[in-house]
């Protein structure tokens, strides 16, 4: 099993497409998007309870396409704000009668963290366009509707890259995993070096775990390098230094357990070389494009974000992100976790029924 790892990792390490596709390609997309800026197309906020939601302002604020309210407790709301998945909290109350008193009626209050730093003078402007607008059309003769009350609460920063670096490490592990085992099992195959692996001792397993083991060793290696070139280069944030990178490296390797079994499936069912392509672009095209690598899952259509949830490249850049950036146990994205799990179970149940040999 050891010789044919070795021999698989040697033949990995001499292949263009394999190092162009694994590491090459995702360094790429990481140096591209870690030297733009972040271009925000959506601002998520919640509002705190006790919001006067029957106010002309909430209801503007409803309208505006830009702008997704998140319905959550008060605790939560905080917590998301806290760790970059919300850009603001609003809170709206009345502070006198609208028609009778003079005084400004409504009182706005905008909470934002470092982590929304970015996206809060976007925000804050937004809320000052709908409260001109009201005063413009409905207030003619009052100073103002309402006022606008910011305040800061500490966090962290949520850089672009902080988003790039997991899928991109996502979509190297899913490329490999699928490419990678789909041609060499069916390479195998066609050229009979597994007819001759059978006239050896060697078991039929342990020509699978040898396989599978050179390519969790390059991918691992590929994984470090890419996780090194976000933290000293860009400033990737993880969260407990060393003790991140280590789980990092193991969501990495459950992954890409998993992306292989695909790759089995498709060299097993391919009649020729040249059809193994659009079977694997069937499978890892659509999650390149929907399953949170690139951008959020929130800009999708509602109808189709359920799809792009419950993808395994999506469960994978979630518990990516969620380890790397928010500092979240292994125990806090066992959802994530077992989402993944279960597409192996099906994957293999359906590997060990069409896999073939010869």
């Amino acid at each position: 099993m050891l010789a044919v790892a070795r021999a698989s990792f040697m033949a990995i390490l001499k292949s263009p497409s394999a190092v162009v596709f694994s590491i090459a390609f995702p360094l790429a997309f990481i140096l591209v998007f870690g030297f733009i800026g972040q271009n925000e197309v959506l601002l998520k906020v919640g509002f705190m309870p006790g919001t006067d939601i029957h106010s002309p302002i909430y209801q503007a604020l409803l309208q505006v396409p830009s702008l997704k309210v998140v319905q959550e407790p008060q605790q939560q709301l905080l917590a998301d704000l806290q760790k970059g998945r919300i850009d603001g909290i609003l809170e709206i109350d009345r502070t006198g009668n609208t028609h009778t008193d003079p005084t400004t009626p409504y009182r706005v209050h905008l909470l934002f963290s470092t982590s929304s730093a970015g996206t809060a003078p976007v925000l804050e402007g937004m809320v000052n366009q709908v409260i001109y607008r009201l005063d413009s059309s409905m207030f003619p003769h009052r100073p103002s509707i309402a006022e606008l009350q910011v305040k800061q609460l500490p966090g962290r920063k949520y850089k672009p890259i902080d988003f790039i670096l997991p899928g991109m490490l996502g979509f190297a592990l899913l490329s490999a995993g699928i490419f990678g085992t789909a041609f060499v099992f069916f390479n195998l195959r066609q050229t009979l070096v597994l007819k001759r692996f059978f006239a050896t001792p060697i078991k039929k397993g342990y020509i699978v775990l040898g396989e599978a083991l050179a390519r969790v060793v390059f991918q691992l290696l590929n994984a470090i390098i890419i996780i090194s070139l976000g933290y000293f280069v860009f400033g990737f944030t993880l969260y407990h230094g060393w003790v991140t990178v280590l789980e990092m490296l193991f969501l990495s390797f459950i992954g890409l357990v998993v992306f292989m079994g695909f790759g089995f499936i498709i060299s097993s069912i391919a009649r020729s070389e040249s059809s193994i392509p659009p079977l694997a672009n069937i499978v890892t095209l659509p999650q390149f494009l929907l399953a949170g690598t690139f951008f959020p899952i929130d800009v999708l259509p509602g109808w189709l974000q359920p799809v792009c949830r419950i993808m395994p490249l999506n469960y994978l850049n979630t518990a990516l992100r969620n380890v790397a950036f928010e500092g979240a146990s292994l125990q806090q994205i066992a959802g994530p976790l077992i989402g993944i799990c279960i597409w192996g179970i099906l994957i293999y149940a359906i590997t060990f029924r069409v896999f073939r040999w010869d």
